[in-house]
């Protein structure tokens, strides 16, 4: 049976082997690179399942390389940063990241982490999709099928989960979601401080639907309870 590839972009050996080990313990292979480039070129020659991923790297930083990796592929990122900042968090989110985790850090709580976002994304991969439809509420266009989303016709970029949680409100409309139930559906685990990380992502849809430019304004706050999506 063929093991799961872990990619592990970090310019810290230390930090790199640490994380190897703990993961090789776990039965997966492991694929250690020490800067941003070296990480694209292994992405794109290599089928890896789960990229791990540092920030501050030479030669390209992880923000640019999350890009990069976002615009072909849907595997699960975590980025494992000393940047520690509630911004630095909620931007590598904002690009695509599925889980951010902040140096010093648990080993096994990474590989909890890390085994919790591979269960999901095979999930994910494997589920059946014959109960799931084609939705269209004026003008807006989601297709579960190819998970493409379209705008009067503008096919609008989403990250996987982005597109989940879209897909989610809009399969229930006008049935209100708090943030807790919107984590445990999309992330497939238990709720732990993850209402920071439902915003960042909401926001970022209703950006990328240019909702402040179209008069249907689809997912609505409901202020003290969740959210919810109006056709």
């Amino acid at each position: 049976m063929k093991r799961i590839s872990i990619l592990i972009a970090d310019d810290e050996k230390e930090i790199a082997d640490l994380v190897a080990i703990h993961l090789e313990k776990e039965g997966f292979s492991v694929i250690k690179v020490a800067d941003g480039q070296e990480a694209i070129h292994y992405i794109k020659t290599q089928p890896i399942e789960l990229l791990i991923l540092d920030i501050m790297m030479p030669k390209m930083d992880g923000y640019e390389v999350a890009r990069h990796v976002r615009e072909q592929h849907n595997m699960p990122i975590i980025f494992l940063s000393a940047k520690t900042s509630d911004f630095d968090k909620v931007h590598g989110l904002a690009i695509g990241a599925d889980d951010y985790v902040t140096k010093p850090f648990i080993p096994i709580e990474l590989v909890a982490r890390v085994n919790a976002q591979l269960r999901r994304f095979i999930k994910l991969n494997h589920r059946e999709t014959d109960s799931e439809t084609t939705l269209e509420y004026g003008g807006l266009v989601i297709s579960p099928d190819q998970r493409i989303v379209t705008v009067y016709g503008e096919n609008i970029e989403l990250t996987p989960k982005e597109f989940d949680i879209l897909y989610l409100l809009a399969s229930h409309p006008k049935k209100v979601y708090s943030v807790e139930n919107i984590f445990q559906k999309v992330w497939g685990e238990a709720y732990f401080e993850g209402g920071n990380t439902v915003m960042v992502h909401i926001r970022t849809i209703r950006k990328k639907l240019k909702e402040d430019k179209q008069k249907n304004k689809w997912i609505k706050t409901v202020w003290g309870v969740g959210y919810a999506f109006y056709g």
